[in-house]
C-alpha cells in the first residue's frame, strides 16, 4: 500500500515547479478556496426565509464539520503520526502545515461539508464535492499529503455527514411527547 501511495503522491508532485501559473493555481486551491467554500455556505444557510431552516443547516454542517475534523481526524492524529511528504521526502512544501499528515482534515473537513449541503441542494452539494476534490488534490500536489491521507479523510468527512444526517433526520421527524394528563398542552 506504501508502494501505491508514494507512487500516486509521485505522480501529482512530478508538476510541482514546473510551471508557476501552476503552482500559483496549487497554492490558491490549498489555501485560500477553502475561505470562499466556507463565506459560501454561510450565504446558502443564512439567505433562508425560516430561521428554523437556516439554524438547521447551519447546525447540521457544522456537526458534521466537528465530528470529520474536530473528532476523527484529531483522535487519528494522537494516536498515528505519520509524517507529511516534505519531511519523509525532504523537501520545501508550496503551502505550510506543521500536524501529522494522515488523515488529511481539510478532506475530512470539505468532504463533510459538500455532503452536508448536498443533502439540502444537490447541485451546490456537487460543486462542493468538485472544490473539495480539487482542494485535497492541491494539497497532495503542494506536498503536504500523501493521496491515502486524502482519500482517509475523504471517507470521514463523508460518512460524518451522513451520519449527523441520519441522526438529525431522525430527532426532527420524531413526533412531539405527548404531555401527561391535566398538563398544558
Amino acid at each position: 500500500m506504501d508502494e501505491l501511495n508514494s507512487a500516486l503522491f509521485q505522480f501529482v508532485y512530478q508538476w510541482n515547479g514546473r510551471y508557476f501559473l501552476l503552482d500559483d493555481a496549487a497554492v490558491f486551491l490549498a489555501k485560500y478556496l477553502p475561505y470562499l467554500l466556507i463565506a459560501g455556505f454561510l450565504y446558502f444557510a443564512f439567505r433562508r426565509k425560516s430561521r428554523r431552516a437556516r439554524f438547521l443547516i447551519f447546525v447540521e454542517c457544522a456537526l458534521a464539520v466537528i465530528l470529520a475534523r474536530g473528532i476523527i481526524t484529531e483522535v487519528f492524529h494522537f494516536f498515528y503520526h505519520y509524517p507529511r511528504p516534505y519531511i519523509a521526502l525532504n523537501f520545501t512544501p508550496l503551502v505550510a502545515e506543521s500536524s501529522y499528515s494522515f488523515p488529511s482534515g481539510h478532506a475530512a473537513w470539505f468532504f463533510a461539508l459538500a455532503m452536508a449541503v448536498y443533502y439540502h441542494n444537490r447541485k451546490l452539494g456537487i460543486f462542493y464535492f468538485v472544490c473539495a476534490a480539487l482542494i485535497s488534490l492541491a494539497r497532495v500536489f503542494a506536498g503536504v499529503h500523501w493521496p491515502l491521507d486524502i482519500l482517509t479523510g475523504a471517507v470521514f468527512g463523508v460518512l460524518s455527514a451522513m451520519i449527523i444526517h441520519k441522526l438529525l433526520k431522525f430527532n426532527i421527524t420524531m413526533p412531539p411527547p405527548i404531555a401527561p394528563e391535566g398538563a398544558p398542552a
